[in-house]
């Protein structure tokens, strides 16, 4: 039994539970090329990625599915090497190529050994697809991700589909590197600067992915073809290279300065996005850097240890199960009401016709495809928020992101009204995004309620206000729900669906329902003071501007939470919320937890002011804005980062802990889908609760971890 076979069927007795790929082997003859005169171009052998189930089980490679593909590899090698073949192509099931490893499997790992053996078993099948005596060719007809792209580096050639929807080595994302080849081979195919942009910056940026058109355009494929006769058009260009008709040329790799450049272009933005509290864009960083000087073996053993080390470490675990989470948890949300009880919404109402609302506006239409009419208090700022929405539409025209007859109908289905009676008495969904105050939301229900039909939901956008105190006077309560967006609404997939004292079960549904078509991850929340992320953020936030009060600098506050590897910091994302919506929704909570949450006089200063945050940014970094400064009135205790840094997170794991308890949410899962789906706190954290549960902060302040062991980390 060889080394590799070994390797994996340890592998497989550790993941019994895979979905296992098989690798059919078939054999075609190539087409002849037009005017050879040849009657055909060859006997090929053709490998076809499948785990027996439909696009929506996307292949992956588990350490049986890697088996199978040594196995089908056995077979054509000894094709290759008596003849009886000239080339081998390895493609995958319609839709989908191979979307990686099977992270499943990943988790149930204990011990570096067995993660070793992981690497391994990838690279030794992989690289057999490189040593065969005849030329090999990846097809890549569909979503290729990590290892699906990797086992097709390992090939001579390679094509792509036009139509494939993504394509991408989001290892870094998730707490990972390209561990099967990707940081060694692509930049020695593309280039360092290239594969930086790919490895490193695309995953950093939210796992952007690309389109077959730009897999082509950065020279991972050869050959670009359309979709619909993809594999037919790929043969015959494979029979053209085979024959010497078509010469493939790839530019010349930069060995020089430019690659050493690129890997600290790479390690620059990686600062940015992670402040080095993830390793994983680092040690990518430092294999493209030694992959300089074309030595594969070395690259792949560096491959093999940093996926070993990386996946004993608590950001992957953490990676994960942020992954799962949205993949799974995002899709199926704890607590809600059977689909079947939700009704149709074919009309939708917007109060309001201010930024917010023209946001919601262009959501409805875009996604439910049904008339959606805003009012306001004067005709003057309806016709500015229909005149917005008109014009993102055709923002959306201009980048080629519709159509013009869909952005016709979409202009078509968006209209204004002064009149609620006319604009809303035939809805279905009312939703208001008014101003933040009890008393003017209670009025616009009240008169929304008096024209509507009785079957219509009434949904609020409210920040942190009760829902239930804003139905309260209404003869129908249970129809009232909280639908509580986040901002940018284009952006940000969170909305915390709120269900009232009173809220039936038909309006949860509903809510629910429209949730799914508007393609947000929707989670139930209690209605209780601000919900979940903006009473997380305002006691986190508030912890930051409580030490700045009592003398801390600023910069110091400021940094202390760097290593947490936040999108922004505490005062850039007060100064993307608002100060004025900050002090707000601080006033809110102070009110209901006085023991807890505090109203800066800082802050209230600041927007007393009328400054829009705490920086200016005349040398395009954020400096701390000298009016700002003469404002703050702070007292003579100093602490450090550390000191900062463990306050701040012991606010924010007891906040959560008091949440649970209150049942705010079903589970920690939630609180952290709703922080990295709201407000965009990255995967290697999980969220937060597992990154409280690694640093020791949870059993500190609660006296217990949020989360089993095992679960967003490595099993006991």
């Amino acid at each position: 039994m060889s080394t590799t076979t070994e390797l994996l069927k340890g592998a497989a007795e550790l993941f019994p539970d895979e979905v296992v790929t098989q690798a059919h082997v078939r054999h075609l003859d190539l087409p002849a090329l037009p005017n050879s005169g040849s009657a055909a171009g060859g006997r090929f052998a053709l490998i076809t990625l499948d785990n027996g189930l439909d696009h929506t089980k996307p292949t992956t490679f588990g350490p049986q599915s890697l088996a199978n593909l040594n196995a089908a590899i056995d077979q054509v090698e000894a094709e290759a090497k008596d003849g009886s073949i000239v080339g081998v192509g390895i493609t995958g099931k319609p839709f989908i190529f191979a979307v990686g490893a099977d992270l499943k499997g990943v988790e149930l790992l204990k011990k570096h050994e067995e993660a070793l053996a992981i690497g391994k078993g990838g690279h030794d099948v992989f690289k057999r697809l490189s040593s065969l005596a005849v030329p090999t060719f990846a097809y890549y007809n569909g979503a290729a991700m990590g290892g699906g792209v990797e086992v097709g580096l390992h090939c001579t050639y390679r094509t792509v589909s036009k139509a494939i929807p993504a394509f991408s080595l989001p290892e870094v994302f998730l707490g990972l590197v390209p561990g099967w080849g990707g940081c060694t081979l692509l930049p020695n195919i593309i280039g360092a600067d290239r594969a930086v942009s790919v490895i490193i910056e695309n995953s950093l940026n939210q796992n952007r992915q690309l389109k077959g058109k730009q897999v082509f355009e950065l020279g991972i494929a050869d050959a670009l073809f359309e979709g619909a006769d993809f594999l037919e058009q790929s043969l015959l260009w494979t029979a053209s290279v085979l024959k010497g008709d078509t010469e493939v040329v790839r530019a010349e790799v930069d060995r020089g300065e430019a690659w050493d450049r690129a890997v600290e272009r790479g390690r620059a933005f990686a600062d940015s996005k992670v402040h080095g509290a993830a390793p994983a864009a680092y040690r990518a960083l430092d294999i493209i850097a030694a992959a300089k000087n074309g030595d594969l073996r070395q690259g792949f053993d560096a491959e093999d240890q940093a996926l070993a080390d990386l996946i004993m470490g608590g950001e992957l675990r953490s990676g994960i199960y942020a992954f799962n989470l949205v993949q799974k948890r995002g899709k199926r949300p704890a607590g809600a009401p059977d689909k079947s009880l939700a009704r149709p919404v074919n009309k939708v109402g917007v109060v309001g016709a201010g930024l917010m609302a023209s946001q919601l506006a262009l959501l409805f239409a875009r996604r439910l495809e049904v008339p959606v009419v805003l009012t306001d208090i004067d005709q003057e700022r309806v016709d500015k928020g229909v005149a917005y929405v008109h014009g993102e539409i055709d923002k959306l025209l201009l980048k080629g992101r519709i159509n013009q007859d869909k952005a016709n109908r979409l202009k078509a289905a968006v209209t204004g009204s002064l009149d609620k009676a006319a604009a809303f008495g035939d809805a279905d969904f009312v939703i208001e995004a008014v101003f933040e105050e009890m008393g003017v939301k209670q009025q616009v229900f009240a008169e929304v309620e008096a024209v509507v039909p009785e079957t219509a939901i009434l949904a609020t956008n409210t920040s942190s206000l009760s829902v239930s105190e804003m139905a309260s006077k209404l003869k129908h309560p249970e129809r009232v729900v909280g639908f509580h967006f986040f901002n940018p609404v284009a952006i940000l997939p969170l909305l915390e669906i709120v269900r009232g004292e009173r809220t039936d079960d038909a309006a949860l549904a509903t809510a629910f329902g429209v949730a799914k078509k508007l393609k947000k991850t929707a989670v139930l929340v209690k209605d209780a003071p601000a919900f979940v992320v903006n009473r997380i953020l305002v006691r986190f936030m508030g912890e930051i501007q409580n030490v700045i009060d009592e003398g801390t600098p600023v910069a110091v506050a400021e940094k202390a939470v760097e290593p947490l590897g936040l999108p922004m910091s505490p005062l850039v994302l007060l100064e993307l919320v608002g100060p004025a919506i900050g002090l707000h929704v601080s006033e809110t909570l102070a009110g209901a937890f006085p023991d807890r949450f505090k109203v800066s006089p800082n802050l209230a200063a600041v927007v007393k002011a009328g400054k829009r945050g705490f920086y200016v940014y005349d040398s395009g970094k954020p400096e701390l804005d000298p009016e700002v400064a003469a404002l703050l009135q702070q007292g003579d205790v100093v602490l450090t980062e550390e000191q900062v840094r463990d306050r701040v997170m012991d606010a924010v794991a007891e906040e959560i802990g008091l949440m649970l308890q209150e049942g705010v949410v079903a589970e920690a899962q939630d609180i952290d889908l709703c922080l990295i789906t709201g407000a965009g706190w990255p995967f290697h954290l999980g969220g937060v609760t597992p990154y409280l549960d690694r640093e020791g902060v949870s059993e500190r302040v609660n006296g217990k971890r949020f989360l089993p062991q095992g679960v967003a980390s490595v099993p006991a």
